[in-house]
Formats: C-alpha cells, structure tokens, sequence
C-alpha cells in the first residue's frame, strides 16, 4: 500500500497503452497523469510535482533523452524510468548518463512494473513501515524515528545529530547536497564553527558505514557530500 501516494508522471504516446498504465497506477495507489505530447508534458512538469516520472520511448529515442535531460534539469530529484524495446549497449549508456534510475524492457508485466518501482522507490526514499521510514544500505538497516542502525542485524549506536545527518544523506541518497543545505537542515545556520562540525560528523558517519565497501561517502570539493551505493 503506497501510504505516502506518491503521485506519477506518464509520458506515453499509445491512448491504449497509456491509459492501461494509468488505470493499474491508480489501482496501486499511484496517482498519475499521462501525457503525449513533449511541450505540454514539460510545461505540465515544471508546473506541478511529480515523485516518479515514466517515460515510454517511441522509435526515434533521441526525442525522449533530450526531453529526460530536460526533466532532470528542472528537477533532478524525480524518479526516472524509461520503458523501450530491445536497447543497445550504446542506448543504455546514453540512459544512464542521464540519470534513470531503471530501465524496463519492452513487453513486460505490468506486476513487474509495479515492483520495479517499489525496488526503486526503497533505493532512493526508502520504504514506508509501520508508517515510517526505512532505509536499506547494503548489510545496514536505518530506521531514523526510532534512532536505529542495525548492520546484518546488530545495532549500532548512533547519535541523534549521527542520526538526523545520515537521514538528510539518506533522502537524497546518491545526489550531490551541498554543504549549505546541510548545515541549514541538520545545523539550522551555516556558521564557520558548523561547517567544521558537520565535517567531523561525516567522518563518524564513514566509521559507521565501514564494513560495508558497496556503501560511501563521498566528499565533491568545494561543493558537498553524496553518500553513495551499490558500488
């Protein structure tokens, strides 16, 4: 059950496809709004705030990417899935330096849709449980209501400024934050004694996170941090 609603952005030119797609979203709790055309989808888009956005590639691909590159420039933190038949090696590549977070090859299982998304969704905002927020990274569990970080099982202590820094990261996890947002968020100021704080909380984040090398914390002089995985 999809208790936070997150609400869905269709772009799918086949009337009978889309409205398919549509119907099994709204049937699974995904609200969503379909479009067909590039200019209007955009301006729709950049109008409203969309969680997830599907976009269905017709045959000329190039028309999807540059409307993804165009999407993710305007917002960056969407979920971004493509559905397109038969990709070369070259096509994927082109797909993921964009930014996608999956690819569903063309004809799939509309059950297997559903648990794409689910699968992204617990990767990138964590998952809703006993109407709260779970993280999964690698061998750790992160529940940040209850102050816990378990690795395999076996709780680890963890601070709550620990607590509320990895939370932020987990939000936006494997995206740049700059070191202003941040300091605003977990510090509420960014005073010059801060900013020396939150770089000795991130490395007792890095201590945490140590045992397992498909998780990092990344540092991007002179802009921020991205805590990273699946490595």
């Amino acid at each position: 059950m999809n208790k936070y609603l997150y609400k869905v952005f269709l772009f799918e030119k086949n009337e009978s496809v889309a409205s398919m797609l549509q119907e099994f979203m709204q049937m699974n709790d995904f609200p969503s709004v379909r479009f067909s055309n590039y200019n209007e989808a955009y301006k729709a888009f950049c109008s409203d705030k969309f969680d997830i956005c599907l976009i269905s590639l017709e045959e000329e691909w190039e028309n999807g990417f540059n409307f993804a590159r165009k999407i993710m420039a305007a917002n960056y933190e969407t979920i971004l899935i493509f559905i397109g038949s038969l990709p070369t090696l070259g096509e994927l590549t082109q797909a993921y330096k964009i930014g996608i977070d999956d690819f569903i090859r063309k004809p799939f299982i509309l059950e297997e849709l559903h648990l794409r998304i689910l699968a992204t969704l617990r990767r990138t905002h964590g998952h809703a449980m006993n109407g709260h927020q779970v993280y999964q990274l690698g061998g750790y569990t992160f529940e940040p209501r209850k102050q816990s970080l378990m690795l395999n099982g076996k709780p680890l202590k963890i601070t709550t400024k620990e607590c509320d820094l990895l939370k932020y990261l987990c939000e936006h996890l494997n995206l740049l934050v700059e070191r202003e947002a941040i300091l605003k968020h977990v510090w509420k100021n960014d005073t010059f004694h801060n900013s020396r704080s939150m770089d000795v909380y991130m490395t007792k984040i890095r201590n945490l996170l140590k045992e397992d090398k498909t998780i990092a914390i990344v540092n991007i002089h002179g802009k921020g941090y991205k805590l990273m995985t699946n490595l």
